[in-house]
């Protein structure tokens, strides 16, 4: 071959590839929500035995994954900033972008399950779903949302001290005093089914038996129903996380991160990034990070023992790829527990709020006060307390979303704007006449 051969080859090649790069990555598909996709699991993921056969395509994925820029040492001096521990220690922050899944209505981590959990719905021939969770629930709104996208009726069960209140109002005067805040304006928005049931209710009964209790009245009126449970954290929803390790470990591209953070709630999120993690890196242990899920309600043990409840939902094959004596001591090997509910779920204290508005003042990216925000914040205490495990790291903080729930939030946090963000009146005319002499 000649050279002028060889040379026009390779950019023949060249002009291919990059013409291949830009429809893979720019060109636009038309998706079609309630369109039932085939499932094929990632090579990692064979020792989970319960493999669902569809999926469906709702969430923008992948996800960006986004390097947080530290300000100079300078700045840093001249400010109280967030970030200031991780410039010190040289720590350098990822963050994985689940906030950005899709749009308003539907973003967060709970999407990724959703398009397993309402793709099983609509093989079953169902036309409602059942699910559950707190009066500002993220899974509940997104689930509403996703319901409507795909042709099912959303029917949600939401915990709240105000349940009595809101039923006298109605009966008394005939007014909803429920409200539009925040998540319930985009559940209330596609025409949810509301329930609502008091938090004594709630642990007294527990949530799977008052979805089963709704499921049982709903059927009765002749429909067919899906129940979900609280968070969608169950063996089919899991599999939306293992995709998310498999999207992740692309992104990273052989790169090692040395710890992987998360809000835990539910433990669905948690079971599938932990088992998606500690089965993806099975063959090259030496890139294997630290994970660790900071729970934002109960206690460490709890989480666990949620995690293996999931992970045998999903019939793993514990021992073709462990020599421990229980799933429960595989979790434990991979996966720490952190304590981070502060004064309890969807409670917040004036530190962890102050922390999420210097966030977003600093980075530009919003954090929620149940859960990412809860997340972080703790985790920078952990960071302080053990700075030696942490220096010269590569951590990834996995933003699970819910920034709705700022809403909620705006009374406590009124103050603390008002310092960030001042409002003055702009004198228009008197600039315009003062330019003129």
């Amino acid at each position: 071959m000649s050279r002028i051969s060889f040379f026009t080859s390779i950019a023949f090649l060249l002009i291919v590839s990059m013409r291949f790069h830009y429809r893979s990555v720019y060109a636009m598909t038309i998706q079609t929500p309630n369109k039932l996709l085939a499932y094929c699991p990632p090579d990692f993921a064979k020792p989970l035995r319960n493999v669902p056969s569809h999926r469906l395509s709702i969430a923008n994925l992948p996800t960006p994954l986004h390097r947080i820029h530290l300000p100079a040492a300078s700045h840093l001096k001249q400010t109280e900033s967030v970030l200031k521990p991780l410039h010190d220690l040289n720590i350098e922050l990822l963050i994985k972008r689940d906030d950005m899944s899709a749009g308003v209505e539907l973003g967060g981590n709970k999407i990724r399950k959703l398009e397993f959990l309402l793709a099983d719905a609509l093989q079953r021939n169902c036309d409602s779903v059942v699910t559950i969770g707190g009066e500002q629930s993220n899974h509940c709104r997104a689930t509403a949302a996703a319901c409507r996208m795909v042709g099912l009726e959303p029917h949600l069960i939401l915990r709240t001290k105000r349940a009595n209140r809101v039923q006298e109002d109605k009966a008394l005067e005939g007014n909803d005093s429920f409200g539009f805040v925040g998540n319930l304006l985009f559940g209330r928005i596609v025409g949810s089914r509301i329930y609502t049931c008091t938090p004594g209710e709630y642990g007294r009964f527990g949530s799977k038996v008052l979805v089963d209790r709704l499921c049982k009245d709903l059927c009765h009126e002749g429909k067919r129903v899906y129940p979900i449970p609280v968070g969608g954290s169950s063996g089919v929803g899991t599999w939306g996380y293992i995709e998310a390790i498999r999207e992740l470990k692309h992104q990273l591209n052989g790169e090692k991160v040395h710890h992987v953070v998360f809000a835990c709630g539910s433990g669905g999120t948690a079971s599938g990034i932990t088992l998606g993690l500690a089965l993806g890196y099975r063959d090259e242990q030496e890139n294997m990070p630290e994970i660790h899920a900071v729970g934002v309600c109960d206690d460490p043990e709890y989480f666990y023992q949620e995690v293996k409840k999931i992970s045998q939902e999903m019939d793993f094959d514990l021992f073709s790829v462990s020599s421990c004596a229980s799933i429960e001591d595989y979790i434990k090997e991979y996966m720490t527990v952190l304590q981070g509910k502060g004064k309890g779920y969807a409670s917040s204290t004036e530190d962890e709020l102050n922390f999420m508005v210097k966030f977003a003042l600093e980075t530009g990216i919003v954090l929620d006060p149940v859960y990412s925000g809860k997340a972080l914040f703790y985790f920078m205490q952990e960071i302080k307390d053990h700075p030696d495990k942490y220096r010269n790291k590569r951590i990834l903080f996995w933003h699970t979303g819910g920034s709705l729930g700022v809403y909620d939030k705006i009374d406590e946090m009124s103050q603390t704007l008002n310092n960030v963000s001042s409002v003055e009146r702009f004198h228009a005319y008197a600039s315009s006449e003062k330019k003129q002499s």
